[in-house]
């Protein structure tokens, strides 16, 4: 009888063993913060009704369902503004057992950046953030995406219009005129403005551009002000870096063809809606939680930039009816030389910055607090935007490109 007891008693033991590990062979699956009590998390700055926010909830939800996980094992905070409320939202989830927090705004990152020095076992991601480069935090992380691509493609759509436009001798001035509503004047804003106006230059050569900023990233009644004051300028298509169905519904209203960001705004505009081109966050997001259900890293210097080869950078479906005919072969064979390396957006010989060719341009891509331009960026004939880091820098001002106020 006491044998037969003492056998009971190790074999209890042995079970609350197993048990403690998560199951047979579970024990380092456990440790690497996989299994299912593996939790992820996104803090967006916004909710469903802005596009920008959508575009990240899609693909947030498109990464979740693709690694099979349950929906306890992820959350989403929608509606954290660029404050301390980032900070109390991080450090509640990183509370309730989330391994990998992801944030969608700029604003973010600091407090993002504070919650990653007070939970170390938690991953956070600061997407379009700049600071990983300098903060010597291993739990802290940034990553953005060639978008500057999927605007030069956008943009492409947009002078292949204009010559349509041109040819039917509708230009409402001398030559084809582009309007563009920014939020701010940061690098990112530059940066895609510029990249759409090249794409729309590469195919109708005296195209010009005027700029205005709303100093939000989403306020539809500034946005849709923004785009009518363009129209009311002379513009003959509208663009637009701002995160409403604004400046679309300006262009409705208006009869204005209009390029969007960050996914099709066709419903609100069918008659005047053309393409928009947006990141597909879901290849990012599956490959940081996979990394981390293995303990594994998933960038080099914490930085991630997603390209079209990665399917990060995309366009939505060309609306047919409203774009100019030959427009998609033309996009085909720009995307391909963009993958292949024979175009790049920033070739210093299509642009010139007061009147002068660049042949060298030192960027601030460390962002830290001096905000010194500290590497150089233009090489091999292009400006090699995204490539020292993953958020934008790309700054300049460029000759065809006029900023009508500014904004910060």
């Amino acid at each position: 009888m006491k044998k037969f007891l003492a056998l009971l008693v190790s074999l209890m033991m042995v079970l609350t063993l197993l048990v403690s590990c998560g199951g047979g062979g579970g024990g380092e699956e456990a440790a690497d913060g996989g299994g299912d009590d593996f939790k992820v998390a996104l803090i967006c700055l916004h909710d469903e009704n802005s596009t920008y926010d959508l575009n990240f909830i899609n693909g947030f939800k498109e990464a979740m369902g693709e690694l099979g996980l349950s929906e306890d094992q992820y959350m989403i905070k929608t509606g954290v503004p660029e404050g301390q409320e980032c900070y109390d939202a991080a450090a509640e989830l990183a509370d309730a057992g989330c391994k990998l927090i992801f944030s969608d705004s700029f604003g973010h990152q600091d407090y993002m950046l504070q919650a990653a020095q007070e939970f170390p076992d938690v991953q956070f991601v600061s997407c379009t953030g700049d600071k990983a480069l300098v903060s010597g935090q291993e739990n802290y992380h940034n990553a953005f995406a060639s978008i500057y691509e999927g605007r030069y493609l956008a943009g492409v759509a947009a002078g292949m219009k204009l010559n349509e436009i041109k040819e039917a001798g509708k230009l409402k001035g001398d030559v084809p005129k582009m309007g563009y509503v920014g939020a701010f004047t940061y690098a990112e804003v530059i940066s895609g403005y510029t990249s759409f106006y090249l794409g729309a230059k590469s195919v109708c050569p005296d195209v010009v551009m005027d700029v205005t900023f709303t100093g939000s990233w989403y306020d539809e009644t500034a946005e849709k002000e923004g785009a009518n004051k363009l129209i009311q300028g002379g513009a003959d298509l509208i663009s637009q870096h701002a995160d409403s169905f604004g400046a679309p519904t300006a262009c409705e209203t208006a009869g204005i063809p209009n390029v969007s960001y960050n996914g099709s705004t066709k419903d609100a505009g069918p008659n005047t809606y053309i393409i928009s081109s947006k990141i597909n966050w879901a290849p990012y997001f599956k490959l940081a939680s996979e990394a981390v259900q293995k303990g594994e890293a998933f960038d080099e210097n914490n930085n991630w930039t997603g390209t079209l080869d990665t399917d990060s950078v995309q366009l939505t479906e060309l609306n047919t009816d409203v774009a100019a005919e030959g427009t998609q072969a033309k996009l085909d064979e720009v995307m391909a030389g963009l993958k292949d390396g024979s175009i790049h957006v920033f070739d210093t010989s299509t642009f010139t910055v007061e009147g002068k060719k660049l042949d060298s341009y030192k960027a601030d891509v460390e962002a830290d607090e001096a905000y010194e331009a500290d590497t150089e960026v233009i090489s091999d004939g292009y400006f090699h935007e995204s490539e020292y880091r993953s958020a934008p820098y790309f700054n300049l001002a460029i000759d065809g490109i006029t900023r009508l106020d500014e904004k910060f």
